[in-house]
């Protein structure tokens, strides 16, 4: 090829292709992150950090990012499970949650169980303390 060299095509394409991923994989990774944030509402403690790769023009694409979601239990034992529930919602929101994501969520799900184990127990106690319930008691009026 007169005048030219095949290397500076194959470097534009090869260019062109890294550049194309880079742009692909911001928009995957600002979409996750933000649905993250949208479900999480109350509980997104500051914007979405990202981690990023420079690309062939010089720009910097987002490769990775997370949300920080405040995870810690609830004033009571209803607000807890409120929490959990919103916190695996938030976990799972993103099209393909991360390995990380399902962690959160596992964790959100245990964090619930314990929540209604309590609540569960509060109310078996009061049935218990209360005199006047009827639970466990049958009267057949009509023997």
């Amino acid at each position: 090829m007169p005048g030219g060299d095949d290397s500076d095509a194959v470097t534009l394409s090869s260019e062109a292709r890294q550049l194309a991923e880079l742009k692909a994989r911001d928009r995957e990774v600002r979409a996750h992150e933000a649905a993250h944030q949208a479900v999480g509402g109350r509980l997104v403690r500051g914007a979405a950090s990202y981690t990023y790769q420079a690309g062939p023009d010089g720009i910097r694409y987002a490769i990775g990012g997370e949300v920080s979601i405040d995870i810690s239990p609830g004033a009571t034992p209803e607000e807890t499970l409120a929490k959990a529930i919103q916190i695996r919602a938030a976990a799972l929101a993103p099209a393909d949650p991360s390995a990380q994501d399902m962690q959160v969520a596992a964790n959100a799900v245990v964090m619930a169980a314990e929540a209604r184990a309590e609540l569960a127990s509060r109310q078996a106690t009061s049935y218990q303390n209360d005199p006047t319930s009827s639970v466990g008691t049958t009267i057949d009026a009509f023997a």
